[in-house]
């Protein structure tokens, strides 16, 4: 089993799906797909060049959240193995959902592996990014979680100090991720999207001007509260490379 692909989806209550889209085609610069699924509940944000990383979902019922699809090459393969690691599984068919350990939705799926998007360039030349998932997670599971994500993936991790270890994503998939330990118990995994730019304060007020809100910041990086969905977090990172600036 290999892993060829990793994209982002945003799952959205029905009172969010509608202001959550139109603030994150605006904030990543792409245009929505054509919706699909028996209930035209899914669509993904088509970059201008490169394949799509980021989809969208209207849910039944909320609350909003994320989750994480893995793309893979042998995917009853891969259901063993993810059962192996610590996995539940929800649903197996055309594509398997499962929770990791902590609680976190994912899915296994078969996709052809992709060309990565490029950063969006914005009029006044700073250039951003939407490429990585950041899973929130308690600090009763979070060395669990870090080795099954290994585990599951064959990539390694690598901690970078503090309350974060990366997931060694391999750089050409132009995806990645990473793992935070919470300061307190708050539940099952939960995940934001992070916006890599370089140049934070011109990128935080471009989302500002498109409805998001500014909760709090540090040296690194600043988290807003989008008008619907996931709070999601700008990032001091090379938009292309994923690397701290």
């Amino acid at each position: 089993m290999r892993v060829t692909r990793l994209t982002f989806f945003l799952d959205l209550a029905p009172e969010d799906h509608a202001a959550a889209t139109s603030f994150w085609q605006a904030a990543t610069g792409y245009d929505p797909s054509s919706s699909r699924g028996e209930h035209d509940e899914f669509a993904s944000l088509l970059p201008p060049a490169g394949d799509d990383h980021l989809r969208l979902q209207r849910l039944g019922a909320g609350p909003s959240r994320t989750h994480l699809d893995v793309h893979v090459d042998d995917l009853a393969a891969a259901e063993a193995h993810a059962l192996s690691c610590g996995a539940t599984v929800l649903r197996s068919g055309a594509y398997v959902s499962l929770l990791s350990p902590g609680g976190y939705p994912f899915c296994l799926v078969t996709a052809p592996a992709g060309a990565p998007s490029r950063p969006t360039t914005w009029p006044d030349g700073h250039r951003s990014r939407a490429e990585q998932l950041c899973l929130d997670i308690a600090p009763s599971a979070y060395d669990a979680e870090c080795a099954f994500w290994a585990a599951l993936t064959g990539w390694p991790t690598r901690y970078t100090g503090g309350e974060f270890t990366r997931l060694r994503v391999p750089e050409e998939l132009g995806t990645r991720v990473l793992l935070q330990r919470l300061e307190q118990e708050e539940g099952a995994v939960r995940g934001h999207l992070d916006v890599a730019t370089d140049d934070r304060p011109a990128e935080v007020a471009r989302l500002e001007a498109v409805g998001a809100t500014v909760e709090r910041a540090n040296d690194e990086w600043t988290v807003l509260r989008p008008p619907a969905g996931p709070v999601l977090c700008v990032t001091d990172r090379d938009p292309e490379t994923g690397r701290s600036s």
